[in-house]
This record gives structure tokens, sequence and C-alpha cells, in this order.
């Protein structure tokens, strides 16, 4: 079999499928990091657990019910919350966290970012336009 021929069959094969989304990458990074602990800490039903983790994973991105996927990837990011930019990349959350601080709108409670350090600011909502005042 030719490479081409390969690679069309597999691409045919994957059309149609979830693929790799935020929480198939959780799950196969939560399976390395226990493969990891399992180096020393020999236990069978760790590597139990590993391999399930890895076969859900697998599931999810070979799965053709997309809108499934999709749904239960978005609980997952609803359940990280304000964690997700932590994890994603920390450094960059770090920079953002020095300069602005995040507010909640006390009438529609959308989150806002305002920048730090400017003392007592005015601030107009841009979901609601309510405008209201807030230490920075």
């Amino acid at each position: 079999m030719k490479r081409d021929e390969i690679q069309s069959r597999l691409s045919e094969l994957l059309r149609g499928r979830n693929g790799y989304d935020e929480l198939a990458a959780f799950s196969s990074w939560l399976a390395v990091a226990l493969l990891l602990v399992n180096l020393f800490a020999r236990q069978a039903w760790l590597s139990a657990l590993v391999l399930a983790i890895l076969a859900y994973a697998l599931f999810r991105m070979a799965s053709a019910r997309v809108a499934a996927r999709r749904k239960e990837n978005e609980q997952f990011l609803e359940l990280l919350g304000p964690a997700r930019p932590w994890l994603r990349d920390p450094r960059a959350a770090l920079a953002e966290a020095r300069q602005y601080k995040h507010v909640l709108c006390p009438n529609c409670h959308k989150r806002l970012r305002v920048p730090r350090g400017k003392g007592k600011i005015r601030v107009s909502c841009p979901q609601c336009h309510q405008k209201f005042e807030t230490k920075s």
C-alpha cells in the first residue's frame, strides 16, 4: 500500500468525526501524568485507570456524534471557568492579572476587565449598559 493511499483512507475514516478537543486533550494529559506517577507507585489499578482514560480520549476523538461530544466539551469548559486561561498559558495569564482586574456588573453579572492602578473609575457594561463605579 502506498503512502498516499494510506493517507486518503485515513482521512476518509476520520471525516465527520469529533477530533481533538479540550476535553480529549485534558484526558490525554491526565493519563500521561498518572502514567508518570505509576512509574514510581507501580499499582495495577492505576495502570487500568490510565488505560481507561486513554480509551475515553480515543473514543471522544473517533466519535461520529459530534453534537453530543461538543456539548460535553462545553460543559467541561464551563466547569473549568476562570482556571482555563491559567491552564492554557500561565505566563500570559499572569501578565493579564498584573495589568487588569476583573469585576462583575451589578446588574447582569457579566465579568468585565478594567485596568489596574487607575483609582476609582466609572465603568459602563457593554451588555446591559449599566454604569457603575469600581476601584481598579
